[in-house]
């Protein structure tokens, strides 16, 4: 093939075109020019492309009134086309699971969050203990995601179990975000802390269940310090340029490029970074007591929580302490 390519066979009038979602591994043979010299990125589409992509998946979906793809698209940033049309799939097999032959907009937020976190497992009987820990863990997820600006807004809180998870809570990205920056992260990092700084609070004690927030956490934090040169200390060098994955036996004779000092410094940078956002989650969910105690109240009675009804938590608190409440943007 590659021969033919080169022009050493009859091929005029054929292009030739190839996919592929791993262009770091490709032997550079055949990347050459005269071969796949040219190579075209395609991203994740935008509100306009989501917005078109699920005009095409609904043709043959008859949608209530109430339906607007314009607002699907809006509230599904980061969605590949492919992730859309299971949404729209997965909100059908909704509808015909109540005698429906069109789509309602409710319809789409279930298979929303069913295509987001997974299916929830309605049957699974849990303790009341274990609910009581689960609702002040994602309450205070939750609190953290409505607080700082760059990582709300809440979508839905739920002590459901869903997949290995005992609940969760699902926020609403509401814009396309082309990079992220150091602040973004570092709320990223203390987002993933909420949960198990509402058990210490409460409870005096902690769980295993937030081995997933700790391990996500401490990526993040890695990341920064090796990959995106976000350590002072450390400077503006990746540590990190060779930890590529491991693919199809490539690298499998990977060694650190270096010391084991460096290496050290690395381990207590990201320590101290999630320390600090440990800190910061503290005293916000501190500063929001009454929310972190009313939302895990209202979680154990309805055992889900819309955005709604989560923000109204807010307002109340804020009627009481008489100051504004915390706006995170609208839907």
């Amino acid at each position: 093939m590659l021969v033919e390519m080169d022009g050493f066979g009859v091929n005029e009038g054929i292009i030739v075109m190839a996919a592929t979602n791993r262009v770091d591994i490709l032997d550079p043979a055949i990347l050459r020019p005269g071969r796949f010299d040219r190579k075209v990125a395609v991203g994740r589409p935008d509100v306009k492309g989501r917005e078109e992509i699920l005009k095409v998946h609904t043709k043959n979906k008859p949608l209530g009134s109430d339906v607007n793809l314009r607002r699907v698209a809006q509230t599904t940033a980061g969605f590949t086309g492919a992730d859309l049309e299971n949404l729209l799939n997965e909100a059908a097999i909704l509808a015909a699971k109540d005698n429906r032959v069109f789509l309602k907009q409710d319809d789409i937020k279930k298979a929303f969050v069913k295509v987001g976190i997974g299916a929830e497992k309605k049957s699974r009987v849990i303790s009341e203990k274990e609910k009581r820990i689960t609702a002040f863990h994602e309450a205070g997820h939750a609190i953290l995601f409505h607080v700082l600006p760059d990582v709300g807004p809440v979508y839905s809180v739920s002590i459901i179990p869903t997949g290995s998870a005992g609940g969760y809570t699902m926020p609403l990205p509401e814009k396309d975000e082309m990079f992220n920056t150091k602040g973004k992260m570092l709320q990223d990092i203390t987002v993933s802390l909420g949960g198990r700084v509402a058990e210490e609070e409460v409870f005096d004690d902690i769980t295993t269940g937030a081995s997933q927030d700790i391990k996500q956490a401490t990526a993040t934090a890695r990341s920064m310090i090796t990959k995106y040169g976000m350590s002072e200390n450390l400077g503006l060098v990746a540590y990190d340029s060779d930890s590529d994955e491991v693919f199809i036996g490539r690298d499998w004779g990977h060694t650190k490029s270096y010391s084991e000092n460096v290496a050290a410094a690395i381990d207590e940078e990201v320590r101290q970074m999630i320390e600090k956002c440990h800190d910061q989650a503290k005293q916000i969910i501190l500063e929001h007591s009454y929310v972190l105690h009313e939302c895990a109240k209202q979680l154990m009675e309805k055992e889900k929580l819309s955005r709604a009804e989560f923000e109204a938590i807010f307002e109340q608190e804020a009627q009481m302490t008489g100051t504004a409440p915390e706006v995170s943007g609208d839907i």
